[in-house]
């Protein structure tokens, strides 16, 4: 991580691909030569170097190309068929604009796209990515500083691990398969520009001042325990409460990732005791006091950008599938047929209700699986909601449900910040710091540059 002006200056890998299309809007050097550049080229990889392309004129290079901006704050750069959304439900591909410099890595048979720019910049456009520009100002600056502390906190611990072995994220055995999908250390950059770090969707999405006065009014602020930079988490809804560390990613407590109610006062007439069946299928089954159990569409139209408000029903969702459906699902997710799918059985819930631990019960296999985003993902052609959810079986035949219902609760692994959540708090008159001192537990906000 490099500084400038007490800045950190960061990496984040865009694309990964054989063939790459840019647009550069003004005058760029490349990789200290005297010319500069503007205009659509092309890169790709040839004799095993990059070698980018405007019409009969040619640029090759080894292992990199720099594209650096004359002027960073008029000039910028396109690129074309950026995925985000990767492996979700809302996957697509998109032309996105870019402030800072390129950088064009080979890696193997592919070329990295990175684009190299101040961290301050990079927090504006993932606010702006995250939810909507339009965003309430407390809503925005709350964002800001859980952005910045998570990227910094991944920084630091991508430094730490550095000449250790690979961190262990799985635990298999005939019978069992727990999994968590946590932040795998990019080599090649600090951070991807997808939901698996952050969205980052470029300079294409600020389209008002607010973004920009909410990360200039927070510049440098972070949350810290115990002397660190906390590792800050969010996701679109809890569901009502929100989940703790430990139960979806490495089993390691962080007090400032324990589990709250999404709330002012605790939940009435429920008893949230998830590890009894009962509990669960009352709370997920109806739709308890929370600030993120909302159909406000003014206040959701911050936080849902318009591929997002495809989804309505984040709060409280209900997905069918027919006994043939789910049998191919999950042999087609796992890899394992299972025959018919006799039954889905929680083993294990977290603090939220979400599944820790799930038995799927079939003619020919049976298996345990987790955690949340290993039992989300085998369940659904992309990925269920949540794992916070319960399970009707209909229509059996010879003891074989021909239909199941998953009724569920939350959108996300529901662990830190709830975006909507917290934008009903700032809706409602709350300020930055105290949406951050609710979501997050035993901290201290605090200026690091």
């Amino acid at each position: 991580m490099i500084f400038s002006d007490n800045i950190p200056v960061i990496s984040v890998g865009i694309i990964s691909n054989k063939h790459i299309e840019i647009e550069i809007d003004g005058e760029f050097t490349v990789s200290n030569r005297k010319d500069t550049v503007s205009g659509r080229w092309t890169a790709d990889l040839i004799n095993d170097k990059i070698v980018i392309k405007q019409n009969a004129r040619k640029i090759e290079a080894d292992n990199e190309i720099i594209f650096e901006p004359q002027d960073p704050e008029l000039e910028s750069f396109v690129l074309k068929d950026v995925i985000i959304g990767a492996g979700f439900h809302w996957e697509r591909k998109e032309k996105q604009r870019f402030s800072g410099s390129l950088k064009l890595l080979k890696n193997k048979n592919r070329i990295e796209a990175i684009n190299i720019v101040p961290l301050e910049e990079y927090l504006v456009a993932v606010i702006s990515s995250e939810m909507s520009a339009k965003a309430s100002l407390q809503l925005l600056k709350a964002h800001a500083v859980v952005s910045r502390s998570w990227l910094l906190a991944q920084i630091e611990k991508a430094e730490s691990l550095k000449n250790k072995d690979k961190q262990k994220t799985s635990y298999i055995t005939e019978n069992e398969i727990i999994k968590w999908y946590d932040r795998e250390d990019h080599i090649l950059f600090d951070v991807c520009a997808d939901d698996h770090c952050q969205r980052y969707q470029g300079i294409t999405k600020i389209s008002t001042n607010v973004s920009r006065q909410a990360v200039e009014e927070t510049t440098g602020i972070v949350l810290k325990s115990g002397g660190k930079i906390c590792d800050t988490r969010y996701s679109k809804a809890c569901g009502g409460i929100t989940e703790s560390f430990e139960n979806i990613w490495e089993p390691v407590k962080y007090d400032y990732l324990s589990s709250v109610i999404d709330y002012k006062f605790e939940p009435e007439n429920y008893n949230i005791d998830f590890s009894d069946e009962r509990n669960a299928l009352k709370w997920i089954k109806s739709r308890p006091h929370a600030f993120c159990n909302t159909e406000d569409k003014k206040i959701l139209s911050q936080i849902l950008q318009l591929f997002d408000q495809q989804t309505i029903d984040f709060f409280r969702w209900k997905v069918e599938y027919s006994q043939a459906e789910i049998a191919e699902i999950i042999r087609t997710k796992s890899g394992i047929d299972f025959g018919d799918i006799k039954d889905l059985i929680p083993l294990e819930r977290g603090y939220s209700s979400r599944i820790i631990r799930l038995k799927i019960t079939g003619t020919k296999k049976t298996m345990i699986i987790g955690k949340e985003l290993e039992i989300r993902r085998i369940l659904s052609k992309k990925h269920l909601y949540s794992s916070a959810f319960v399970v009707e079986k209909l229509d059996e035949q010879n003891g074989i449900p021909q239909k199941f219902i998953l009724c569920g609760a939350g959108w996300g692994h529901g662990a830190g910040m709830c975006q909507i959540g917290a934008a009903v708090m700032a809706a409602q008159g709350y300020q930055f710091d105290e949406i951050l001192l609710k979501y997050f537990s035993n901290v201290k906000i605090q200026k690091v540059y």
